[in-house]
């Protein structure tokens, strides 16, 4: 743990894409929430997407959002992931 959290002390203040793997249940959102506030970017959104848990056909508007009438059912706009955490 001591190694993990000198990682993310050490990563967090660059601007760099970190790959985090593990099993379920490992901690890997822990970590990347760290990571985030760790970093010049804490002060702005966190958001967590559950990849595995969006199905393919679904991805595109959980990531960019839709507008009212986009689709059927679409009877409202929604932001993206990319929208909620700009900055």
């Amino acid at each position: 743990m001591r190694e993990v959290c000198h990682k993310i002390r050490l990563v967090g203040a660059r601007q760099a894409t970190v790959p985090i793997t593990g099993e379920t249940g490992s901690g890997k959102e822990m970590a990347a929430r760290a990571l985030h506030l760790a970093g010049p970017r804490g002060r702005g959104p966190y958001v967590a997407v559950n990849c595995s848990a969006i199905p393919d056909n679904f991805l595109e508007d959980e990531f960019f959002g839709h507008v009212r009438g986009a689709f059927t059912g679409a009877v409202q706009g929604r932001a993206g992931c990319f929208e909620q955490a700009h900055g």
